[in-house]
């Protein structure tokens, strides 16, 4: 799938169910519902999942719990925009 396919599943109503749960928080975050998106990665341990996870704390302001996360992930994702860092966990969790 590329990130424009990802786009276009954007018009659903709920995330294509092969989507993994931190792909699926980045679907809710594009569709602006960023509490469902952090329900997704809420209690999950993986790095992928504590790096959405981050992403999603710093899009929310909440720079020390981002920055908790972060350094739970060992995320190389972390980008200077919350663009580029999206782009960049997008395209690390296509499948």
């Amino acid at each position: 799938m590329t990130p424009s396919e990802f786009a276009a599943t954007l018009t659903a109503l709920t995330p294509p169910p092969e989507f993994s749960a931190p792909l699926r928080a980045l679907w809710y975050d594009a569709k602006g519902d960023w509490a469902q998106a952090h329900a997704q990665v809420d209690e999950l341990e993986t790095s992928d999942a504590m790096a959405v996870h981050a992403y999603l704390h710093r899009k929310e302001g909440a720079a020390s719990n981002a920055d908790y996360w972060y350094a739970r992930s060992t995320t190389t994702h972390r980008r200077p925009t919350l663009e580029a860092e999206f782009a960049a966990l997008l395209t690390a969790l296509l499948p």
